[in-house]
């Protein structure tokens, strides 16, 4: 998400960069990507129109207009947004049920899996936890793989059925596997969506 935002900040601000003030006109262009990018990442719309508002609230402002470079002001306003929406704060993950189960869902190409793998890691090292992941993307075989590949680089097990399996069935089945073998943390790898319906 953070890579595609500022790849498209980045675009967008080449373009306001030359302006020596910033106008609603070249605003709204600017916070039409950044709008497209959150959306993208699966960020709830809510969330993104509240952030979207605030920015060009603030950014439309007195402050910003006078500003000898309203670009690097933009960049910092939406900073200083982003931090204040994921928190300022570092918060635990929750893993106070037993098991803790996380089910991974995003876009196609998210990174759902590679996360999985991070997440597990971290959890297995720092917190001596005993995750184990279930395989539940059956629509893209070589995702089953990875998620094998990367359970075997961290030394945890991989519940799969492969691809000719119902989703519904292979969880159910894995999340009985994981609480007789006593896995704590249960990682649920799933089928990313094509792409959004935006208007």
């Amino acid at each position: 998400m953070f890579e595609n935002l500022s790849n498209r900040l980045q675009d967008v601000m080449k373009k306001v960069s030359g302006n020596a003030t910033l106008t609603e006109a070249n605003m709204n262009e600017m916070l039409r990507e950044i709008r497209l990018a959150l959306l993208e990442a699966d960020v709830n719309f809510k969330v993104v129109k509240e952030f979207v508002n605030a920015v060009k609230e603030k950014a439309l402002g007195e402050e910003v207009t006078r500003a000898l470079n309203p670009s690097e002001m933009v960049i910092k306003i939406v900073d200083a947004e982003l931090t204040r929406i994921l928190g300022t704060e570092k918060v635990e993950l929750n893993l106070d049920s037993k098991p803790t189960v996380i089910m991974m869902v995003g876009l196609q190409g998210a990174g759902k899996t590679t996360a999985i793998g991070k997440l597990g890691k971290l959890l297995k090292e720092k917190k001596a936890k005993n995750p184990i992941f279930i395989a539940g993307d059956i629509y893209r075989p070589a995702a089953i793989e990875q998620l094998k590949v990367l359970g075997d680089s961290l030394g945890v097990p991989v519940f799969e059925k492969g691809i000719n399996e119902k989703v519904v069935n292979i969880v159910a089945e894995g999340l009985e596997f994981a609480k007789a073998n006593n896995h704590d943390v249960i990682f649920i790898d799933t089928a990313g969506r094509l792409h959004i319906m935006m208007n």
